[in-house]
């Protein structure tokens, strides 16, 4: 039903990924592949209700009304098959904000925060940016395939009074399982320690997979998470600001509501709130082709790579738009690798070790994107690394 082949251009639509390129790259040519939002249209649903509200000639001040909490719960109830309450959804302009404004909450200066690189990297500037520790529990990348150490996050509970969880994982692409999930809440929990839970990509989940929502498990791991959703990755709509924060213990959304109410800022964002819910309402199938799409892409990349070079891997991808390749058998330095790649193939990647401890040697690429700009960077990177 929907054209995911269409090339749109974004130039000159002060578009981070595009318009900035000559910034971040020092070129201005670069096919750029960095920024997680999609180069694909917003579905005509959310355009035809933000357009159709935009009509209105008045702009002023507005509320969430009822349907844009309940878009929320039967989005999630249907998707993800966890049952929330009205009562337990805040706003936040965005998911790094709220990550920030939970540190705020929850935690002291000084505090530990376990970050579990390579992981997105505003978590790092969430922690010393509010003079809190960082702690790390570095993930284990067992034969291309990335898991939790269960056991060093033991140690590192021991000393922290929270945890920033990317889950699916942003930049690895992991889906976590029930039993991971349950295993890392479990000892959180023991420890007394808060769990952020970024689930922003919970609903680009490869077929075959299902995306879990850490507080679904079990009662008790609710009552020390903060589940942080939003539609912005889901449906493109990452410039409208607008996100939820889940939190079903009562002092833990009392303490977090109290930050939003001094920064007066809960008011949020009017069309950003119109977008959500003609999103949550009305976009099921499209959001299923998007996947199936984003899977096909990712196929082309694994079987181009594996049939046409022998030094760049892609790691398995079970969520997100987001393919994570290895270029250590490159032999290269991660400098080398960068200005190659810029430079010599022309392609603007999110550079490996910008994710932290983990992340060097690698390189993130976004797929959500038409397949003829998936062809052109397998085809950059072969005339170079060939």
């Amino acid at each position: 039903m929907y054209d995911f082949d269409k090339v749109i251009p974004r130039d000159n639509t002060a578009c981070v990924k595009y318009d900035l390129r000559e910034a971040y790259f020092n070129k201005s040519d670069v096919l750029p592949m960095w920024v997680a939002d999609m180069d694909f249209a917003t579905p005509e649903f959310i355009r035809e209700a933000v357009i159709q509200r935009a009509n209105h000639p008045i702009y002023g001040y507005s509320f969430r009304a009822d349907e844009y909490y309940h878009s929320i719960i039967e989005w999630l109830k249907n998707r993800w098959s966890w049952n929330i309450e009205k009562d337990w959804i805040l706003y936040s302009p965005g998911i790094v904000p709220g990550i920030n404004f939970a540190v705020q909450s929850f935690t002291q200066p000084g505090d530990g925060i376990i970050v579990q690189p390579p992981v997105y990297f505003p978590f790092f500037d969430a922690v010393k940016s509010n003079g809190r520790r960082l702690v790390r529990n570095l993930l284990v990348n067992n034969n291309g395939r990335y898991e939790f150490d269960y056991d060093d996050l033991e140690r590192a509970a021991k000393e922290s009074a929270m945890i920033l969880l990317s889950s699916p994982h942003n930049p690895v692409g992991r889906c976590w399982t029930r039993n991971e999930l349950a295993k890392l809440g479990d000892i959180c929990r023991k420890h007394g320690v808060i769990i952020i839970s970024d689930e922003i990509h919970g609903d680009l989940i490869m077929p075959g997979y299902k995306h879990i929502p850490l507080a679904s498990i079990a009662p008790e791991i609710a009552d020390v998470t903060v589940t942080c959703v939003a539609p912005s990755k889901t449906f493109n709509l990452a410039g409208l600001a607008t996100s939820s924060m889940i939190i079903s213990n009562e002092e833990l959304r009392g303490r977090f509501k109290k930050l939003l109410d001094e920064l007066h800022i809960s008011g949020g964002n009017l069309f950003g709130a119109v977008a959500s819910q003609a999103g949550y309402e009305h976009g099921g199938t499209w959001l299923d082709e998007l996947m199936q799409y984003v899977r096909n892409n990712y196929d082309f990349l694994e079987s181009s790579l594996k049939r046409d070079f022998t030094t760049i891997e892609p790691v398995i991808l079970e969520a997100t738009y987001l393919a994570w390749l290895d270029f250590r058998k490159t032999g290269m330095k991660d400098k080398v690798i960068k200005d190659t790649l810029i430079q010599k193939c022309g392609l603007g990647f999110s550079h490996g070790p910008v994710f932290g401890e983990g992340g060097g040697g690698f390189q993130r690429i976004n797929l959500a994107a038409p397949r003829v700009k998936i062809e052109e960077a397998v085809d950059r990177l072969k005339a170079v690394f060939d």
